[in-house]
């Protein structure tokens, strides 16, 4: 099976099991986890471990690992939220464009730092990451001494999502149907393409299908977002979703439409050969860990506006559920194969697993030996599909 079909496959899998996961845990609770409520509330969830997962393809893809997203999320989230209740040094306290500006840049520059250490310096990314994991878990706490700060700015709260913080019913209707017509217009690329270049057209149902389904996903998906909630009114795609949706667009034309994303391939298929071939694979992997950082940063940044507060704990154990969204997506640990697709849908499965459980009062203790259980599933089909690819 080829790389593109395995991927697809996996895809086509993923959104079976999530379906399935839906259905048994709507009837395990009595009709609560399909409520509009609660997919709204999976959707914003869902973005951040989305977000990083996003990230994580690339370095996957890199044949490399970074333990520290879920750390450096908490050390920007408390930074953002310090700098504007507090300032710095005591300082007078900054708009919150400004913190959030110094949060995301301090993101990419400790990915960077990381990714200079891993490619310069020839350290092993588990062990430069998993030092990073402590030493900015605990710098989160250094920053107030473990105090919660909060509340934060009105205008940095609407990042979180909430009724101020979404995009409006008819501006997601209007947006869900530009999705849907760019999707049309790649399909239809993509057919007169293989004519002018002279190959068999392809039955029209094999373009028509998928793209129906697509269409679909995407009209179900704003329906359930612009739904009203009890006596609240419609609120339409919320910011962290609409931020998803970007973080995914850019890192994916990044890996498919950009020198730089083949080269990451390349690297992930062999870096000696890649070396020989001429790509700067230094300057490749400093990239893959800058733009995992800023993603981290964002991450951070949504998850202290959703809360109005920063404290110090924030982002535990995020970067495993990012490397499950991964794998479960597709990212091959093996390096050289990844979708960011398939891992933006690896993310919902994940939350949705860690909210059925919720819904069904499941104790935290036994919802991080489910966690852990799929993470081993999701490593044991890659290993097992790298086996088949061998023969």
């Amino acid at each position: 099976m080829s790389g593109g079909l395995r991927l697809a496959g996996r895809t086509q899998a993923l959104a079976a099991a999530l379906l399935a996961i839906g259905a048994g845990f709507d009837l395990a609770s009595d009709g609560l986890f399909l409520t509009a409520r609660n997919l709204q509330n999976l959707a914003v969830q869902s973005s951040v471990v989305g977000i990083l997962a996003c990230g994580m393809v690339l370095v996957i893809v890199a044949r490399q690992i970074d333990l520290s997203v879920g750390s450096l999320l908490g050390l920007v989230a408390m930074l953002v939220a310090t700098l504007q209740v507090e300032g710095l040094a005591g300082g007078a306290s900054w708009p919150w464009p400004f913190a959030l500006a110094a949060g995301l840049a301090l993101g990419a520059a400790i990915g960077a730092a990381q990714g200079g250490l891993v490619a310069w310096l020839g350290l092993p990314a588990f062990v430069v990451t998993l030092a990073g994991l402590l030493v900015f878990r605990g710098a989160a706490y250094l920053v107030t001494d473990g105090r919660t700060v909060a509340p934060l700015a009105a205008g940095f709260r609407r990042l979180g999502g909430g009724i101020e913080g979404s995009l409006g019913t008819s501006a997601s209707w209007a947006l869900g149907a530009a999705a849907v017509a760019a999707l049309g217009a790649l399909a239809l690329r993509g057919r007169w393409a293989r004519a002018r270049h002279g190959f068999e057209a392809r039955p029209a149902w094999r373009d028509a299908l998928p793209f129906a389904a697509a269409a679909a996903s995407i009209g179900a998906g704003v329906l359930v977002l612009c739904a009203p909630v009890g006596v609240a009114p419609a609120r339409g795609i919320p910011v962290p979703v609409l931020v998803l949706i970007g973080a995914a667009l850019v890192t994916a034309g990044l890996a498919h439409r950009t020198r730089f994303g083949r080269h990451v391939f390349a690297i992930g298929g062999g870096g000696e050969a890649a070396a020989l071939a001429g790509i700067a694979v230094r300057r490749v992997t400093l990239g893959v860990f800058a733009w995992m950082g800023l993603l981290a940063a964002v991450a951070g940044a949504l998850t202290a506006a959703r809360l109005d507060a920063g404290t110090n704990s924030m982002g535990t154990l995020a970067e495993l559920g990012a490397i499950a969204a991964a794998v479960l997506g597709g990212s091959s640990l093996a390096g050289g194969a990844g979708a960011v697709g398939g891992a933006v849908l690896g993310a919902f499965v994940m939350q949705a697993l860690e909210n059925g459980l919720v819904l069904l009062g499941v104790s935290s203790a036994l919802r991080q030996v489910a966690t852990g259980c799929l993470l081993l599933v999701a490593v044991a089909i890659d290993a097992i599909l790298q086996r088949r690819g061998r023969r």
